[in-house]
């Protein structure tokens, strides 16, 4: 296997939420950054779609030497992870590994609820692949999961109007759609990585006491456990403390929305897929 940095991916800008914590957790080693923008969004795309966008990047990943990728976007997760890791890992190099946002965080979500009764807020992909209520169900089948699409508010975020008046009113209406569904759901999983960007304003419509739960500290506390645990892939991890960005689409509109999501200024890197 060949030594190289950790692969970070997403359709956009919101896996930068991830890298963000990561880079915070596991700082010594070095990471690449791809966000598909000139393809996104991935949430409205067919199953076959994401799929396919999502190998073709993976395997950029790969060209690139990284030992390991992880898939920070859940439309990808959802709609294509298991194909990448049961299918086409074996054909590629069955030593790499790619990983996603799902699992670590349905592996402790019930833990976070009093009344067993958890909202989900994702994209419409994520929301039809069922996913999150699958995965909870095996860790605990006693959680009640609810649902609720929220396609308006990954347009509202990369077009930068999420501090808009326009915007209060999607969040409330997806917010009482979900609770809605359930006056008991007393955790909130925000299963998409833009959606941290807003907190403060989902904090205003949710009752109090609701906790809601980002996935780039998860994330980055699963994958410091999984580098532990596996070591013959950890040490194929290069270690300069080194963060390079790419994006499929404009380099200048990436640097001005990354530094946004990442929360530090990014110098990106054009890729022609």
């Amino acid at each position: 296997m060949s030594n190289g940095p950790i692969g970070v991916f997403d359709s956009g800008y919101g896996g930068l939420t991830v890298l963000k914590e990561i880079t915070a957790r596991l700082p010594r080693y070095d990471y690449i950054y791809l966000g598909d923008n000139a393809r996104a969004p991935y949430g409205p795309r067919s199953f076959e779609t994401v799929y396919q966008y999502t190998l073709q990047c993976v395997k950029w990943f790969f060209k690139q030497g990284c030992p390991l990728v992880v898939l920070a976007c859940n439309t990808a997760s959802a709609k294509a992870l298991r194909t990448i890791q049961q299918n086409d890992l074996p054909l590629i190099d069955p030593e790499k590994r790619v990983l996603g946002v799902i699992r670590p965080t349905t592996e402790i979500i019930g833990n976070f609820s009093k009344n067993k009764q958890v909202g989900i807020l994702g994209t419409q992909g994520t929301v039809l692949s069922n996913s999150y209520p699958i995965e909870i169900e095996k860790f605990f089948p006693g959680v009640r999961v609810y649902q609720q699409a929220c396609p308006m508010w990954v347009p509202l975020i990369e077009n930068n109007e999420h501090h808009s008046p326009g915007a209060d009113y999607f969040i409330s209406k997806n917010i009482h759609e979900l609770l809605a569904q359930s006056p008991g759901i007393d955790t909130i999983l925000l299963a998409c990585t833009h959606y941290p960007l807003l907190l403060d304003k989902l904090k205003q419509y949710v009752p109090e006491g609701t906790t809601i739960l980002s996935q780039g500290e998860i994330v980055a506390r699963s994958l410091a456990d999984y580098l532990q645990r596996h070591n013959e892939l950890e040490k194929n991890c290069t270690r300069n403390g080194q963060v390079n960005f790419f994006t499929t689409d404009s380099t200048s509109d990436f640097n001005k929305q990354g530094a946004i999501f990442f929360g530090k200024p990014v110098k990106s890197f054009h890729l022609e897929l």
